[in-house]
């Protein structure tokens, strides 16, 4: 199987990129893509480290991220599973990427930058839901923002093709697969709406 080795041949092989998606990059929170972004409650987050790299889904029932600014946005780091993937990845190396999406629109904005953790108490605590605070909260310097082209949403009907998941393995099978039956399995998948209700946040 042949490969791409080298940037020469990519660029050859694409040709220019249009004037737009050039024009379209911005470094710092303009007012529009403020208005996008602050209205996204779901994102995925991309992080490299020693170990490789990683993705991240992350959601809230309000913004999923807040602007401190045209430079700077914080993401809480509410309860989850304590791998902690994303945070150790951002400890040892600041890159970050995030992609935010909005149900119903193939628009996709994304955000390149660097990012530190932080417990800072104040910073926490304007994340407050029921009376409950991320452990952390990741701030991310903006270094470009731009919008992604709607093909690939729109490709997926991502938004027309509704619920496709009946007939696909559960989180438990796949968790029993993993581990050789010593964890996950039907119990696991019984269990998990009660478990995730009470760890929201």
């Amino acid at each position: 199987m042949p490969y791409v080795e080298d940037i020469a041949t990519l660029e050859a092989l694409y040709g220019t990129p249009g004037a737009a998606s050039l024009r379209k990059v911005v470094h710092r929170l303009t007012p529009l893509y403020r208005e996008w972004i602050v209205s996204s409650r779901f994102c995925i987050v991309s992080t490299v480290g020693p170990d490789g790299t990683d993705g991240s889904p992350r959601g809230d029932d309000g913004p999923v991220v807040r602007a401190l600014d045209d430079q700077t946005l914080a993401l809480p780091d509410w309860r989850g599973n304590n791998r902690m993937d994303t945070l150790r990845n951002i400890v040892a190396d600041g890159r970050i990427s995030l992609l935010f999406m909005v149900p119903g629109s193939n628009t996709v904005v994304r955000v390149n930058g660097r990012a530190k953790v932080t417990t800072d108490t104040a910073l926490c605590e304007i994340f407050e839901i029921k009376g409950k605070h991320p452990r952390s909260v990741i701030v991310i310097r903006i270094g470009e923002i731009y919008s992604q082209c709607a093909r690939a949403p729109m490709r997926a009907q991502l938004w027309e093709s509704g619920d496709q998941s009946a007939d696909l393995p559960t989180v438990g099978a796949l968790l029993a697969e993993a581990s050789d039956g010593e964890e996950g399995g039907a119990a696991y998948d019984e269990g998990w709406a009660e478990r995730a209700a009470k760890s929201m946040w």
